[in-house]
């Protein structure tokens, strides 16, 4: 996005605050009238209108509409590549509950994790494979899935299993060297990759550990019993063909991505497996899905279902009502309201930052920082703002990551701190924001409204508050002049 680097000489704070203003009364308005269910419409024209309000301060300032159509149009530019990656998602739900991948995941899954310690397992396993892989989209895309469905069958909370997922998702990618925002943030600041994720560490390990503990702690007294699990373990084997080689499209799919295959053709490729997997070892649930069990072994059948898995994901008629809710799902049409709802938020970012209303608002939030501390507070506010209004996690790395370098220079600290900080908020806190890139795929991946699953969000949470406790202690900051490799220290 071509963001002006000064904001316009008209603009005042009352102009710059009108958009967003009118926005977060429209959205606490929403959020009052439709509750969790605000993001299926109600947001959206919230953000819509906002955006027209953006668009009339920027022509009181003498930005024509022209130039805030062009902000709008580059705005969603910036998210045609996730949203591409969110249908895909939607694809591949479809075809790996068709295929039996996503039921075997919940038929072994519900063996093997304890509910006593299911919350705390989920972050452990999601954190893992994130940092191999580096993506907290994939692990949510694909885990994520299965463990939402294991989760189920134990009867266990879903916004509490969501928040375990992210939780874990993030840190570790926000901890890859594979991640895209972790070098973002690198490179938006120019440190090195490895110095920026070791000093990370300070703030991202205690974080995780204390989140793992509330999950350990929080209960599962009303888990199901394991005569129910045998049910449910009974109802799948009846509707699929379950075996532990169905687990493979899964394996593929963490393979290309470790691999570095770019995520759109990778999650595709792995959607393809699953439909592939369908035909192979799951004809009766295809032909059933077709509504073609006249023409059962025809090729346009088998066709007509891997098609409609595709676009409508995959549907259950098991008569098992609790089975038929948890496999119900997926499909590219799954995705759309949330791929409405990016639109949206991206198109008002993009005014926001064409007209100058977003860098203004970042330089006057530069005026009140008078200590260290007040600076990373600042830094940590500024790239949640940034998340709220633009609704990309990159944006909120990038800009705030050029604009604060000098002011963390003046104050002798090291730009490692500026990173960790825009890590610390920016990556973190955008799976917590509903029209956010991030919440709107989380949200839509998962299941469970973004406001319903945020509260349990525990890392994410808790990682911009110990950013902020160690910027007022002066707790595990570097110097300017500090050799990367040299222990940390505290300055004051």
């Amino acid at each position: 996005m071509s963001s002006a680097d000064k904001p316009l000489p008209d603009l005042t704070p009352l102009l710059a605050l009108t958009p967003i203003i009118f926005l977060v009364s429209l959205l606490a308005c929403s959020v009052y009238l439709f509750g969790a269910d605000s993001s299926y419409g109600a947001n959206q024209i919230a953000l819509v209108l906002a955006t027209c309000v953006a668009a009339l301060v920027g022509r009181r300032v003498g930005v024509s509409w022209r130039v805030a159509q062009e902000g709008i149009v580059e705005g969603i530019a910036l998210g045609l590549g996730p949203i591409l990656i969110l249908l895909s998602v939607g694809m591949l739900i479809g075809t790996w509950i068709l295929c039996g991948t996503v039921p075997a995941m919940i038929y072994y899954g519900v063996q093997v994790l304890n509910p006593g310690i299911f919350y705390a397992a989920s972050a452990a396993i999601c954190a893992i494979v994130a940092i191999s892989i580096g993506s907290s989209w994939t692990v949510a895309g694909t885990l994520g899935i299965g463990l939402m469905g294991i989760a189920g069958s134990f009867e266990l909370s879903p916004a509490i299993t969501a928040g375990a997922i992210i939780s874990g998702a993030y840190f570790g990618d926000k901890l890859s060297p594979l991640s895209d925002t972790t070098n973002l943030a690198a490179a938006a600041t120019g440190v090195d990759l490895f110095d920026h994720i070791r000093h990370m560490l300070w703030t991202t390990v205690p974080s995780i550990t204390i989140a793992l503990l509330i999950f350990a702690l929080i209960g599962s007294a009303d888990a199901s019993t394991p005569r129910e699990i045998e049910v449910l373990k009974a109802s799948l084997a009846s509707e699929f063909n379950i075996g532990l080689h169905l687990l493979l499209p899964l394996a593929l799919m963490l393979g290309l991505v470790y691999k570095r295959f770019p995520a759109y053709p990778a999650i595709v490729v792995s959607a393809l497996a699953g439909a592939l997997f369908a035909v192979l070892f799951q004809v009766d649930a295809v032909i059933k899905l077709a509504g073609e069990s006249e023409n059962v072994g025809s090729g346009f059948a088998m066709l007509k279902g891997i098609w409609i898995s595709l676009f409508n994901g995959y549907s259950s008629d098991s008569g098992n009502e609790f089975l038929d809710a948890l496999l119900s799902k997926g499909g590219m049409s799954s995705m759309l309201n949330t791929v409405w709802l990016i639109i949206c938020a991206l198109g008002l970012g993009g005014v926001l930052e064409r007209t100058g209303i977003l860098n203004y608002l970042l330089q006057l939030a530069l005026k009140g920082v008078k200590s260290t501390g007040s600076l990373i507070t600042t830094t940590v506010l500024t790239c949640i703002g940034t998340n709220v209004l633009a609704a990309d996690q990159f944006i909120a790395v990038a800009l705030p990551g050029r604009m604060y370098r000098d002011a963390y220079e003046q104050r002798a600290l090291s730009p490692l701190n500026l990173s960790r900080t825009l890590e610390d908020s920016a990556t973190i806190t955008s799976a917590l924001i509903p029209w956010n890139t991030c919440g709107a795929y989380m949200s839509a991946t998962l299941g469970v409204a973004t406001l319903s699953y945020a509260p349990f969000a525990f890392f994410n949470l808790l990682c911009p508050l110990v950013a902020i406790v160690y910027g007022f202690s002066h707790f595990a900051l570097k110097p300017l002049d500090e050799d990367p490799g040299t222990p940390l220290v505290q300055q004051r």
